[in-house]
């Protein structure tokens, strides 16, 4: 069974007061994981219930800042999505 992810992206200002790039050259929506505040909005049964979603949170506060950076995405539920395990990168000063 398959159920639906929703995220929203509000992407971070650029200090120099340049536009901020929300999707790239093919539409794809970009995202900065070090400095983009990605919020889950909620998981769904349908892509209908995405789009009723997208409609709601698109009145609230921040949401509505930037209306076309929401993404949804498909996933199987009793699967295990990561199998890879991680790698972690030590912080270093320099």
């Amino acid at each position: 069974m398959d159920v639906h992810v929703l995220w929203h992206v509000r992407h971070a200002r650029n200090l120099d007061g340049s536009p901020t790039e929300h999707r790239d050259s093919v539409g794809e929506l970009l995202i900065d994981e070090e400095f983009d505040n990605v919020k889950l909005i909620g998981v769904y049964s349908s892509e209908q219930s995405v789009e009723s979603a997208i409609d709601r949170a698109r009145l609230r506060e921040g949401f509505r800042d930037e209306p076309d950076c929401f993404y949804s995405a498909p996933f199987n539920i009793d699967e295990d999505n990561w199998t890879d395990g991680f790698v972690s990168i030590p912080y270093s000063d320099d």
